[in-house]
């Protein structure tokens, strides 16, 4: 163990500065995702604009990043556990600086959607890999739970902050919304070579790659999340047949896994409870969210005339859990458990999104205040939870899995909220285009992620009998 010497038999109470100083390097890379993520959709209109792309071909520079990172993230977690963490870390971490250089040098949609795809590939590799040093690096207990925490809250902060920044660096040149991430990526480089340890070979998997497996389950995600993402803009029939074909990839996928000697995902760990519930939370969470964001940019941007820096600003509380997770939570989780923390918080963030449906014309920003520092606590009690309760109690040789999992779930979430509420949306507004028409469409699509929220609180609920007392949490579930 990182924090622990060979053949002690205590688990220390407290980390060691050089542990402090790894978690950092890994809290920059997952912060460097998240704000990554969220700095290109402020940056959109005037990459269109000095690139002359369609409305068709902008959107890609968001889905291809979205078609990478999902469609690859299980192929991701399963390199970490075979080929080594440190080593797909680090060799994906500079496939992301090295990209993210070509496509601030793009003059044409071509080459800067195709940085983008290989980005998000790159994510794919780098997030479980980096998760996983965490979660074989720490001991199970207090010390992971703290290190997941800060780890989960550097991520969602990276991604509220990234609207503001992406806002201050578009007004310069929408090109310092690639250049920014090289400097930082250099950095976390460094600091990576440096202080995450090397693999233990011995605690390696020893079993093969399961190449028709990766090829399956990877043709089944990408069909997947493009069916999703191309709901919103293809009629019924493509969408059908992308749902089809992922289906058909997905039962390949099973059979191939049963059959195996070596299986890219060992279909018993779905057995872990703690683990589906995990997941199902992660895509409801993360699709309403993304569900009221969409909203929410949509009035303040179109309805309100506020500015991409201005609507940035006015999402920023939501940024308040990059204190609150490495402070109240872990108490939160001590005192009362993993489950019922993530509970609570999925019932703030139902309300939150309840308290925003009956936004008017002339609201004032006093009145959305409350929706989004409920978002920011939500997100402090739920995004680190998760994590834990999707890692806690799996094998070490298993980790990069149980990561590339839970990330997979997160894109999905996101990927399906985002189709519904647009479809709702277009429905609901039906060619209305006045800005009354505009706003009831709004209201309608608001319940989306209402909905979603509450859902998540329904699974949630059937974990609470299973919570364990406070005293035990430390202990392997």
């Amino acid at each position: 163990m990182l924090l622990q010497r060979p053949g002690a038999h205590t688990v220390p109470d407290r980390m060691s500065g050089r542990a402090w100083a790894m978690l950092l390097v890994l809290c920059g890379a997952i912060f460097l995702e998240g704000v990554d993520v969220s700095m290109m959709g402020v940056a959109l209109p005037s990459i269109q604009a000095e690139l002359g792309m369609t409305t068709g071909e902008l959107q890609w520079v968001v889905s291809a990043y979205v078609l990478g990172y999902g469609g690859f993230m299980l192929m991701g977690g399963r390199a970490a556990d075979l080929l080594g963490r440190r080593r797909m870390f680090l060799f994906w971490l500079a496939v992301f600086l090295v990209f993210s250089g070509v496509g601030g040098f793009a003059t044409e949609g071509w080459a800067l959607i195709l940085s983008r795809l290989v980005k998000g590939i790159a994510a794919a590799f780098l997030t479980p890999a980096g998760l996983s040093v965490i979660t074989t690096g720490f001991p199970e207990g207090r010390l992971r739970n703290k290190a997941l925490l800060v780890y989960a809250g550097t991520a969602a902060a990276g991604f509220s902050l990234g609207l503001v920044v992406g806002g201050l660096l578009t007004a310069i040149s929408w090109r310092w919304v690639f250049f920014a991430p090289v400097l930082l990526t250099a950095a976390i480089l460094a600091g990576a070579f440096v202080l995450v340890p090397k693999d233990d070979r011995s605690a390696r998997s020893r079993s093969g790659f399961d190449l028709a497996g990766a090829i399956s389950v990877t043709a089944s995600v990408l069909l997947l999340v493009l069916a999703v993402e191309r709901a919103a803009h293809t009629g019924w029939v493509t969408t059908a047949l992308l749902l089809a074909a992922s289906l058909a990839s997905l039962a390949a996928f099973v059979l191939i896994e049963r059959r195996s000697r070596s299986p890219l995902v060992r279909l018993g760990i779905f057995r872990s409870g703690p683990l589906v519930r995990a997941n199902l939370g992660a895509v409801l969470f993360s699709g309403s969210f993304f569900a009221f964001q969409f909203i929410a940019v949509l009035y303040l941007q179109q309805l309100r005339g506020w500015s991409p820096l201005e609507t940035g600003l006015a999402l920023l509380a939501i940024g308040v859990d990059a204190v609150l997770a490495p402070t109240l939570t872990p108490w939160l989780v001590n005192r009362f458990g993993n489950v019922r923390v993530i509970f609570g918080g999925l019932l703030l963030a139902a309300a939150a999104y309840a308290l925003f449906q009956p936004i008017a014309l002339d609201w004032t920003y006093a009145a959305m205040f409350p929706t989004m520092i409920l978002l920011g606590l939500a997100f402090a009690l739920v995004y680190g939870p998760l994590t834990i309760a999707a890692t806690d109690g799996i094998a070490e040789e298993e980790q990069g899995l149980a990561g590339g999992l839970l990330n997979t779930s997160f894109q999905f979430g996101a990927g399906l909220g985002l189709a519904v509420v647009t479809a709702v949306a277009t429905a609901a507004t039906a060619g209305r285009t006045s800005p009354q028409g505009m706003l009831d469409g709004f209201h309608t699509a608001l319940y989306v992620p209402i909905t979603a929220a509450a859902l998540g609180v329904l699974v949630t609920a059937f974990g609470l009998r299973r919570t364990r007392p406070a005293a035990d949490l430390g202990s392997r579930s």
